[in-house]
């Protein structure tokens, strides 16, 4: 059905920019390394038929008309930008599966009624501006002024990102789409965990993707002289920070099903004989469940606000983003076991625990993802890997999805 040693060869071959001695692969966004990464993907678009185009966020889509070119438009796709020293498979996997999946129903002579359009989304990981899906929330419509004047850790804004890259910041809404000409939007990922290893399958159908919360919380107490000041009079922002992220551990394990994690943290003035004055941090706090999900958050909170009153420091928060949950379509979950029986694979039903483009495209049209096994379940990682076995699997899997969503003709 598919060539799995084209999909093999181009992960590779797009896995090599970027590359740092690490091992890993660093593509952010609107830079060199990001561009370079668009333009070779552009040529694995047209070698495979595609009509190529950049919209106004930098997203590149390549289309393969259908049968009726007014029918409602069949999306897939994923990234093709990386964290600091991510793997080669996270998101490249989605791109090169899609497109693959398009040349080879046009080397087998396979037509459909809709159009389809593989979507590289810019921007998916947020790792240069700490605001991730930028490029899906320009189709969805919910990109605005002020998310362009966020600022990355040089102090360039996200306009001055675009415009460096030759993007015009003040036609965002050019990118948006419409529900109207959407038919579906289904996403091919690794799945950055250990639950289809642990069961043994290549391939698992996704049921929903969790909620995403992440904000900056900020620690004000006072800085003061290390050795001058007793410990009874101190108003330490960085002990007060310690024992908020505990905080933020322990309600987060009450639930069983809640993930929360600090991954970011900045002490100043940063001194060895300075008690530390402030402190920022961040917090990432997801569960499949909104309602869960919120009461975790005023959980927390509720501690947090303790500690402020029996350590004297202050709290100021900052919401990052604020994602709910998005549940896949109950028509691309019958369609992907169907797709899995064909080919003779044994699937298995699970929710993602981590966020990813489909959740904002599930604003505009009904979503599907399909993942693969990930070695040890690591991810954003130099050590990311699944096998070429197991891509083709998943590449199969959506070959026969795209066909049952497009309809063959």
């Amino acid at each position: 059905m598919i060539n799995s040693e084209r999909v093999d060869r181009r992960l590779r071959e797009l896995g090599k920019i970027g590359y740092r001695e690490s091992g890993g692969v660093t593509r952010h966004a609107f830079t060199p390394e990001d561009r370079a990464a668009k333009d070779l993907v552009i040529s694995y678009m047209q070698e495979a038929g595609l009509i190529v185009r950049e919209d106004a966020v930098g997203n590149l889509i390549g289309r393969r008309e259908g049968r009726n070119p007014q029918a409602p438009v069949v999306l897939t796709g994923s990234h093709i930008d990386t964290v600091c020293d991510g793997g080669i498979y996270d998101g490249g996997l989605g791109i090169i599966g899609a497109i693959e999946v398009l040349q080879s129903f046009n080397e087998q002579g396979i037509s459909t009624e809709h159009p389809i359009e593989v979507y590289a989304f810019n921007d998916e990981e947020g790792s240069r501006f700490s605001f991730s899906m930028f490029g899906s929330r320009g189709v969805i419509g919910d990109l605005t002024e002020k998310d362009l004047e966020i600022k990355d850790r040089n102090g360039i804004t996200v306009a001055e990102a675009m415009g460096n890259q030759g993007y015009d910041p003040n036609k965002i809404k050019d990118a948006v789409r419409s529900p109207e000409e959407l038919k579906a939007f289904i996403e091919l990922h690794i799945e950055q965990g250990k639950v289809l290893e642990c069961n043994n399958l290549s391939v698992g159908i996704v049921t929903g993707i969790v909620n995403e919360l992440w904000m900056k919380l900020i620690v004000k107490g006072e800085a003061g002289h290390a050795g001058a000041t007793p410990m009874n009079l101190r108003q330490d922002a960085l002990v007060a920070a310690a024992e908020m992220i505990q905080v933020i551990e322990k309600e987060a394990k009450k639930t069983g099903s809640t993930v929360a994690t600090v991954g970011r943290l900045n002490v100043f003035p940063g001194g060895i004989n300075i008690i530390p004055g402030r402190v920022e941090f961040t917090l990432d706090l997801r569960d499949t469940s909104q309602e869960i999900s919120d009461q975790v958050e005023a959980a927390i909170f509720k501690e947090l606000d303790r500690i402020c009153q029996e350590r004297g420091v202050q709290l100021e928060t900052e919401l990052l983003q604020r994602i709910p949950p998005a549940p896949c379509s109950k028509e691309f979950q019958i369609a992907a076991k169907e797709a899995c029986k064909k080919i003779g694979l044994q699937y298995f039903c699970l929710p993602s625990g981590a966020g990813h483009d489909a959740m904002q495209m599930v604003n505009i049209c009904p979503i599907g993802m399909i993942f693969i096994r990930s070695k040890d379940g690591i991810s954003h990682n130099p050590a990311e890997w699944s096998s070429s076995e197991d891509c083709a699997d998943g590449v199969n899997v959506l070959y026969h999805v795209l066909l049952d969503t497009a309809v063959q003709v």
